[in-house]
């Protein structure tokens, strides 16, 4: 009896390291939204002055839409990374299929330039989207982004407070993906193959 028992304990303990044995990125690590958004068709300007908007000016099966700013001291840029690293792990076929649109929730200091020399910190193929602070929070409303001005910083500066979430945006101009802060860059490039292969 004693033997029987230990051996169904060693059985499941064995299934138990076999599960924490997977990385993290053997799962769907996105939120599959019950409901997706819509991308609106809002036009906001692109580094280059033209106009851009999410639902008209995007080609590709998948876009990644965070909303930051230049001057974040935390989040923004470690997201940033994230996806750039997550897109060198992808092969050339889903990485030609995936865009990657950065849109300021602090237009006022983040001017084109300033945007632009940002982003290719992290990669030049990366679009960086501006325009007037009501029409970006519009923009961001709609796909359940909160913007808001935050608090006055001892430098004189200010921070801005901004959903931290990675949209996925498919060709049909749908989000039915989000990504919440943390995910790994194995994780983007797992789920990004994922969704492409679908």
């Amino acid at each position: 009896m004693r033997r029987a028992a230990l051996l169904v304990v060693v059985g499941l303990l064995g299934l138990a390291l076999t599960a924490c044995s997977k990385s993290s990125a053997d799962t769907f690590a996105g939120a599959v939204l019950p409901k997706p958004y819509h991308a609106p068709s809002t036009e906001l300007t692109d580094t280059d002055g033209q106009p851009f908007s999410l639902a008209d000016s995007t080609d590709k099966r998948l876009t990644l839409v965070f909303f930051g700013y230049t001057h974040c001291p935390d989040e923004c840029p470690t997201t940033m990374a994230t996806l750039a690293s997550a897109l060198l792990q992808l092969d050339d076929a889903d990485r030609d299929n995936v865009q990657v649109v950065f849109v300021t929730t602090d237009p006022a200091r983040d001017t084109r330039p300033v945007l632009r020399h940002w982003l290719d910190h992290f990669s030049s193929s990366f679009v960086g989207l501006t325009g007037s602070l009501p029409t970006i929070k519009k923009v961001a409303t709609d796909v359940g982004v909160p913007v808001a001005k935050g608090r006055r910083l001892a430098s004189g500066g200010y921070d801005v407070t901004h959903g931290t979430q990675v949209l996925g945006m498919d060709g049909k101009n749908k989000i039915p993906v989000v990504w919440t802060l943390g995910k790994t860059a194995p994780q983007f490039a797992h789920d990004i193959h994922q969704m492409l292969s679908s």
